[in-house]
C-alpha cells in the first residue's frame, strides 16, 4: 500500500499478497435499478483546485492551485452503504479481495476478535492490526458483523472491488477533480465543506464531521458519537446536498496518484496521470486528527495500492 505519510490510512504488511481481482459482467450503463444511492446533478462548473491555506503534507501534491473546467456530471449524495454493497454481491456472487486473501487492516480500537485472529502488525504504525477473518462483512474482525449499519458505508473494499461494484452498476468512480469539485459544492477556495474553520468542541450530531477525538491513536473520546463509522446520512450535508464529503471513511477516486502532477493537470475534465504507485482516495476518515492526519480537507489527497483493502476505506460513484 502507498499512502505517503498518512497514519490515518492503512499501510500495508509485507506479508500481503492479494490474488486479482475478479471480473465483473456488466450490467446495463446508468440502470437505476442496480444502484439505488440518490445521486445530485452538478453543472459544468469551474474551480480552483489544490490547498488553497497551506495546510498539504509536501508529498501529497495538493499544489500548485490551479482552475479545472468540469463537464456536467452526477454523484451520489452519500458514500455506497452495506446495503448497496449486499446487493450487488447477491446478484453477482463476487468476493472482495479480502474475502479471498482472509485477512484485511483493522484500527486497534476497532478490534473484534480473539487475540489469535491478529497476523501482525504494520510496520510503523503499530495501531493497524492484521486481521484474519476482517472483510466487508466483519469490518472489525471475525466478531463483527453488519448488524445494525445497513446505512453504514461499506468498508474493507478496495479499489479494485469498487471498480467491479461499477462496472456492475453503470457507474463509475469519480476522477479526483469531479471528487474535490463536489466536495467544494461551489466554495471559492475552503478549507472545509462548511467553510475555512473547525467549530468550537461539541458533542454528537454538532460536530461536522466524523474524525478522531482524544489524544491518537490511543485514546478516542467520542465527542462526535463515533468511533468508526456513522450511518451515511449523520452530521449536516455540504451546500449542495453531498453527506459526509470529509471524515467518516476515504473514498476511492479513478486517478492514479502523482504528487507533480497538478504542475502539468489539464485544464478540462483531467483525468490523472497515465500511471503511479496507488489510486487516489480522498475526504479523510473516522481516524484523521488535528495532531496527525489532517486530510478532512476539501483539498487533500492520499493514496493506496488498489488491491488495499481497511476498515475505513468506501467509495462513492458518479454518472454523467
Amino acid at each position: 500500500m502507498t499512502a505517503p505519510d498518512s497514519p490515518c490510512c492503512a499501510p500495508s504488511f509485507p506479508d500481503a499478497s492479494r490474488p486479482a481481482a475478479t471480473p465483473v459482467e456488466p450490467s446495463g450503463p446508468g440502470n437505476p435499478s442496480l444502484h439505488t444511492v440518490e445521486q445530485v446533478a452538478v453543472e459544468s462548473c469551474t474551480f480552483d483546485m489544490g490547498d488553497h491555506h497551506g495546510d498539504g503534507h509536501p508529498g501529497d501534491g495538493e499544489t500548485p492551485i490551479h482552475p479545472v473546467t468540469l463537464s456536467a456530471f452526477h454523484i451520489d449524495a452519500t458514500s455506497v452503504t452495506n446495503a448497496d454493497f449486499s446487493t450487488f454481491v447477491e446478484a453477482t456472487g463476487y468476493l472482495t479481495e479480502s474475502e479471498r486473501q482472509g485477512f484485511s487492516a483493522v484500527f486497534h480500537l476497532a478490534f473484534e476478535g480473539s487475540d489469535d485472529d491478529i497476523l501482525g502488525t504494520a510496520q510503523g504504525a503499530p495501531w493497524w492490526y492484521g486481521v484474519r477473518g476482517a472483510d466487508w462483512r466483519h469490518p472489525g474482525g471475525p466478531g463483527s458483523d453488519l448488524a445494525g449499519r445497513d446505512h453504514h458505508p461499506v468498508v474493507q473494499v478496495s479499489w479494485d472491488d469498487a471498480q467491479a461494484y461499477c462496472d456492475w452498476a453503470g457507474r463509475a468512480l469519480p476522477s479526483e477533480a469531479q471528487w474535490e469539485c463536489a466536495a467544494r459544492a461551489g466554495g471559492k477556495g475552503a478549507r472545509y465543506p462548511w467553510g475555512d474553520d473547525l467549530p468550537a468542541r461539541r458533542t454528537g450530531q454538532d460536530w461536522p464531521c466524523n474524525i478522531f477525538q482524544g489524544s491518537f491513536p490511543g485514546e478516542n473520546t467520542l465527542e462526535d458519537g463515533f468511533l468508526t463509522t456513522a450511518p451515511v446520512r449523520s452530521f449536516e450535508p455540504n451546500a449542495w446536498g453531498l453527506w459526509q464529503m470529509v471524515g467518516n471513511v476515504w473514498e476511492w477516486c479513478r486517478d492514479w496518484f502523482d504528487p507533480r502532477y497538478y504542475a502539468a493537470s489539464p485544464s478540462h475534465d483531467p483525468q490523472g496521470p497515465d500511471s503511479g504507485p496507488g489510486r487516489i482516495m480522498r475526504g479523510g476518515s473516522y481516524l484523521c486528527h488535528d495532531s496527525y492526519c489532517n486530510r478532512y480537507r476539501n483539498a487533500a489527497r492520499t493514496a493506496n495500492t488498489p488491491d488495499s483493502a481497511s476498515g475505513n476505506m468506501g467509495f462513492r460513484t458518479v454518472s454523467l
